[in-house]
């Protein structure tokens, strides 16, 4: 379990701060980690747009500490070795302050792991969703505004039984966020008495996925269960279609995506489901109007988490009246976390008058509530989605489990 007690990562932080950049006497710089291109450049776009919804309404409200936020954007590629690279040139040529990123867990883990937490720098994913995450050794640096896949693979298993499915098979990419979600479905799909066919692995980047789906259509299976992104997730199912091994899917967050349905085709797609997390309360509403004002309605995920992420950051330097990396840490909890006067999106202003009074505050996020644990965690609600005439349609926001 990761630990919050300050006094453990002071000297490891302090040993490095050279490397990380001294503290900004005045504004705020933080990296994007962001696949700008590979398996989730789509998600990375809208992800960054977020990132930077929140940094000009920061800087509409004055900035940070007297001076503006600054997003420096680093390239992910999606894959582990340049999402690394990117962020040690984000924090040893940029001396950003702090990190927003990665959004795939395999790229994510590896960052906490040899740069952010190593150099002392708070790192928050809004994408990342991996079980292990929870439990790595990462000095408390590392934390997320997306619940873990711990619990959408319940949510996904409450679904495919509502839905009357008894027997499905899984496909999963075969990285931390694909391994860690398709073992949470088939316990929990398990547990409420479905049966997994079969669970197939697969690589990104794959020619040809039909061995895949051979193997996991021979157990007879009704529906498939596709953990994927969209550059893998999309060949998966015109080789499905096209070689009749499924017709009725079942989808994870990372293929909720428009470019899907264009790809493979509406009238292919009706009816398919999946879960993303998503919330439904005032602040979600006050986030989607801005976010659309400026950039138009979207159907991918991660947006709202990205952006949480920055206004928690923001109010953290604030709360510290630092740009220390080591300070921001440690004031995440105090302006993310029950108890306080809630702060909602675009209310960045609020918050920052509210802590100079010395009260506390409450971020409540466009992606919902955003209390850490002390593994970095949030909690958090889920949308039960449908495809219906080539459109995603939220059904209902719910908890899994409860």
């Amino acid at each position: 379990m990761k630990s919050i007690k300050k006094n453990l990562v002071a000297g490891a932080a302090t040993a490095v701060m050279g490397f990380a950049g001294a503290a900004q006497a005045d504004g705020l710089k933080i990296g994007a980690l962001m696949p700008m291109t590979g398996g989730l450049q789509a998600y990375g776009v809208t992800s960054l747009n977020g990132v930077n919804l929140a940094a000009d309404q920061i800087n509409a409200a004055g900035g940070v500490n007297g001076g503006k936020l600054e997003v420096v954007v680093g390239d992910t590629q999606t894959s582990a070795q340049p999402g690394v690279a990117a962020a040690k040139k984000l924090v040893s040529v940029e001396g950003v302050s702090a990190l927003v990123g990665a959004l795939s867990s395999g790229v994510t883990i590896p960052i906490a792991q040899t740069v952010a937490a190593p150099n002392g720098v708070p790192q928050i994913s809004g994408a990342s969703t991996a079980p292990a995450i929870t439990s790595m050794d990462d000095q408390d640096f590392l934390f997320r505004t997306v619940p873990t896949d711990a619990v959408q693979g319940v949510g996904m298993a409450e679904l495919a039984a509502e839905a009357g499915i008894k027997n499905a098979a899984v496909i999963y990419v075969n990285n931390d966020y694909g391994k860690g979600l398709a073992e949470a479905f088939a316990a929990a799909f398990t547990r409420k008495g479905g049966a997994v066919a079969q669970s197939v692995a697969f690589e990104e980047k794959q020619a040809s996925f039909r061995g895949e789906l051979q193997k996991a259509a021979s157990g007879g299976a009704t529906h498939l269960v596709l953990i994927a992104y969209p550059e893998s997730g999309i060949p998966i199912l015109k080789q499905s279609l096209e070689g009749g091994y499924f017709m009725k899917f079942v989808f994870s967050d990372g293929m909720k995506a428009n470019d899907i349905v264009d790809a493979i085709g509406a009238e292919y797609l009706d009816g398919a489901f999946g879960t993303t997390a998503e919330s439904a309360g005032d602040a979600a509403k006050i986030y989607q109007a801005a976010f659309e004002a400026k950039y138009g309605p979207t159907e991918k995920p991660y947006s709202d988490t990205a952006y949480d992420a920055t206004m928690i950051l923001a109010l953290a330097a604030a709360k510290a009246g630092s740009s220390d990396p080591k300070a921001i840490r440690d004031a995440l909890r105090d302006v993310a976390n029950a108890p306080g006067e809630a702060v909602l999106p675009g209310e960045f202003a609020k918050g920052v008058q509210l802590l100079k009074a010395g009260k506390d505050i409450d971020y409540v996020g466009a992606s919902g509530p955003v209390d850490f644990d002390a593994n970095g965690d949030v909690s958090g609600t889920f949308a039960h989605w449908v495809i219906e005439n080539g459109r995603f349609v939220t059904k209902k926001v719910f908890v899994p489990g409860s």
